[in-house]
């Protein structure tokens, strides 16, 4: 096994620059998540880490060996792509002994790795089988499989869940993460689904136009975001955000919405006083809303309760999803399911400005807060 580094790893196709200076270091055995949407340049990187892509400028390292001019068989990983790439036909056992048997790896010993891993995975009965007769949920495990049985350094995995239906997804992400944990071997995973991101990985790293964004644990990601863009693109539902301004009243601070004020506490307005009368966004999590009869956490005072007027309730089980407007702002809300919100009626709102987010209205970057990248 063996960490993986990348010092300013850049890619670019013409005058497109796909990847910008990404610099990362995956510790050894670490599960790493690289996320953003569509074209941020995250599979791009994971392609240049398998030599299936020649970086432009910058090095890759894997464990102490630069590999920037190693051939892609030589660098002791094994990538899962996204159509799984099986050979159709093959049998599921061949399919995973392919590439040991042209590495000339003994019989026996291709046996013997099949099997452990097809028994890892729960498809020992399906080894005579043909990628045909197997379901999605099971052709993702063979190429799973396939990576396995190689005993890579590092595992590459670009979204192998995003062909599986929705029930079989949950599934199967936690049986990779239960995986990971009993193989310890370094991977990097890629995907533009975030709940995957926060749910699988020791660390996150998020992408925007090629750009790392930020680095951090999941949990850290979510509470610290370090601009508008983690901000909105971490957490389900996303993150409200709401046009505003910093304005002193006496020793507090408020936020200004035009519609409404809030006010920011006390212990962090310090934070705040050089951006008072300058732009900003205030950007509030839906779960941190309340109804005002039933919250909670926030105990409801007037700088922190908001009147709006409810457009749409949708009843999930044990929280209740609430679409409201609050002038010109439209908010979302994750309110407990004994809510008595109607539509089209008024509803006092608590919003817990503990966990509140302030941004830079000009830069986009989180201010009054610690932001820690690991």
């Amino acid at each position: 096994m063996a960490g993986v580094t990348l010092k300013g790893l850049t890619k670019r196709f013409g005058d497109v620059v796909a990847v910008n200076d990404v610099s990362l270091e995956i510790r050894d055995g670490e599960f790493l998540v690289l996320v953003g949407p569509s074209g941020c340049g995250k599979t791009t990187c994971l392609r240049m880490v398998a030599g299936l892509e020649e970086a432009t400028d910058g090095e890759i390292l894997i464990g102490e060996r630069i590999v920037n001019n190693v051939a892609p068989k030589d660098r002791d990983i094994a990538m899962v792509f996204q159509n799984y790439a099986l050979y159709p036909h093959m049998s599921v056992y061949e399919n995973m002994a392919f590439g040991l048997k042209l590495r000339k790896v003994a019989r026996d010993e291709i046996k013997r790795r099949v099997g452990v891993a097809a028994e890892m995975l729960g498809i020992e009965n399906l080894l005579k089988r043909r990628p045909k007769e197997l379901s999605g949920g099971q052709r993702q495990r063979v190429a799973v499989g396939r990576a396995i049985v190689r005993e890579p350094a590092v595992f590459l995995m670009d979204e192998p869940l995003s062909n599986l239906d929705a029930k079989l997804r949950v599934q199967t992400r936690a049986e990779l993460t239960k995986l990971h944990r009993r193989l310890g071997i370094t991977t990097i995973y890629v995907t533009h689904d975030q709940i995957e991101a926060m749910t699988m990985g020791d660390r996150i790293a998020v992408m925007l136009d090629g750009v790392v964004q930020q680095v951090d644990t999941p949990l850290s990601l979510f509470n610290h975001p370090v601009n508008v863009f983690v901000a909105g693109f971490i957490g389900s539902p996303a993150m409200n955000f709401v046009d505003a301004e910093l304005v002193a009243q006496g020793d507090a601070i408020w936020v200004d919405a035009g519609t409404f004020k809030v006010e920011l506490p006390a212990d962090r307005a310090p934070s705040y006083a050089e951006f008072v009368g300058s732009p900003v966004t205030l950007g509030i999590r839906p779960s941190d809303m309340y109804d005002s009869d039933i919250s909670p956490v926030a105990v409801p005072y007037p700088g922190n309760t908001i009147e709006v007027e409810v457009d749409v309730i949708e009843p999930m089980g044990a929280e209740s999803v609430l679409y409201v407007t609050a002038g010109d702002d439209a908010l979302v809300a994750s309110v407990d399911s004994t809510t008595k919100a109607v539509e089209r009626e008024k509803l006092a709102m608590v919003l817990d400005m503990n966990k509140a987010h302030i941004f830079d209205k000009k830069t986009d970057l989180a201010i009054g807060e610690e932001t820690v990248k690991v």
